[in-house]
């Protein structure tokens, strides 16, 4: 089992991402994903650096730990080809540490370009066709493409790695858990569903298995809950919502009747290590083994503390 760390390029400025990325290989973190936005979910939120200047300036930063977008959507806001590119030399500027998060997309982010938002059905069309692309042009020479949806004219990709990064592809039902199997090298998820899993593994899946991990710690329940809505309430609508909605005030306006209390449907809330713990081994059981903590709520570095203190031990002798 390995334990991520994730930056949420929505609520921070590009420096101090790289700063906790380089403060969580301190502590061991094994690997940090990052979002790739456009928009953040909410207002509050208030940032959304480019992803991957950002991961080049964390594998500049970093020595060891490894480093992803969780996760990128390789067929509409990005062309595969400007995708296969951007990921190779990001694995090229890490030394190899670098893993490619792919999944179908979000309107939130999709949609600046201009083009319609296609149904669920299309967007795992337009996946699978990303992939082959992505793929091909990772052996090297020159490639062309022709699907149904997307094109590709006689590129190449002359900076690759050594090895190709790996593909962990997000799901969030058994049609596209089977894709991560036959396309990818691992799958990722936000939500501990042993059905996916399930279905990853009769696919003939047998890579890594990512899953975020919401923890929101304070010193009260009470507290831990607050934090907990305002930073992260836009999870509550489910991702059949969250990837249908345009822009942050159109989460503003689903989540208004939501409440505090809520937050429990989600995450882990308080001050006991034992409840995010359980929280933790809950997704650890239904299947996956690659655990990303994400702070729900506190301050980043009253996070990583108690992390130091209360999780990161615990877990480790888990593994």
């Amino acid at each position: 089992m390995e334990i991520g760390f994730k930056l949420m390029a929505e609520r921070y400025e590009a420096p101090e991402l790289v700063r906790q990325a380089v403060r969580a290989e301190e502590l061991g973190f094994d690997f940090v994903e990052i979002s790739d936005h456009y928009h953040p979910w909410l207002f509050d939120h208030g940032h959304s650096p480019f992803a991957w200047s950002v991961m080049a300036a964390i594998a500049q930063a970093t020595e060891r730990i490894r480093i992803g977008p969780g996760v990128t959507c390789p067929s509409m806001r990005y062309h595969p080809a400007i995708v296969a590119q951007m990921s190779a030399t990001t694995a090229v500027l890490s030394g190899g540490r670098h893993f490619l998060g792919v999944g179908s997309g979000e309107r939130l982010n999709e949609h600046v370009v201009g083009d319609a938002w296609p149904s669920v059905t299309v967007r795992h069309a337009m996946l699978r066709e990303s992939l082959e692309i992505i793929r091909a042009l990772w052996t090297g020479g020159y490639h062309s493409y022709e699907g149904e949806y997307l094109t590709l004219d006689d590129a190449r990709v002359f900076d690759l790695p050594e090895t190709a990064p790996e593909i962990i592809v997000a799901a969030g039902g058994e049609r596209a858990a089977a894709l991560a199997a036959e396309l990818g090298d691992g799958l990722f998820a936000t939500e501990p569903e042993p059905e996916l899993v399930e279905a990853y593994t009769a696919a003939g899946g047998d890579g890594p298995r990512y899953v975020e991990v919401p923890l929101a710690i304070a010193d009260d329940v009470d507290t831990a809950l607050r934090n907990a809505w305002e930073g992260f309430r836009f999870g509550l609508s489910g991702w059949k919502v969250m990837s249908e909605l345009p822009n942050p005030i159109n989460f503003e306006a689903a989540t208004a009747l939501t409440r505090a209390e809520d937050m429990r449907q989600m995450a882990s809330v308080g001050p006991d290590p034992q409840e995010h713990l359980k929280q933790v081994r809950t997704f650890s059981e239904a299947g996956f083994d690659h655990l990303v903590l994400m702070n729900a709520g506190a301050d980043v570095e009253d996070f990583f503390a108690y992390a130091e203190e209360n999780l990161l031990p615990e877990l480790r002798s888990d593994t």
